[in-house]
């Protein structure tokens, strides 16, 4: 009997870990996807614009190399900002089950 309680415990302990696990990862691709489309605008104007603008990038920036440019920036972005978002996510809620070790 009190195995089954220990086991049920310890299931629903697990349970509770797998939720906010992948409430973290949900947390760390909204913020990722949010931060790819502003690197992507951000990285798009001044890209398609020298293009426009300066003989050397028109010369040698086809599509190919602008979209290039564009996506890398915008996987890094999401990359780096999903990874960070996750990690701070995951050490607020780790905290918060550590008692106050003051005193």
């Amino acid at each position: 009997m009190a195995k089954n309680v220990a086991q049920s415990a310890t299931l629903a302990s697990l349970d509770q870990k797998l939720a906010m696990a992948k409430r973290c990862s949900h947390e760390g691709v909204l913020a990722g996807a949010k931060a790819a489309v502003v690197a992507s605008i951000a990285t798009a104007i001044p890209t398609l614009a020298s293009v426009r603008m300066l003989p050397w990038a028109r010369a040698n920036l086809n599509h190919t190399a602008q979209a290039l440019i564009i996506s890398t920036v915008a996987g890094a972005a999401y990359f780096i900002v999903a990874d960070k978002t996750v990690l701070a996510t995951a050490r607020k809620n780790s905290f918060k089950h550590v008692p106050n070790m003051e005193g």
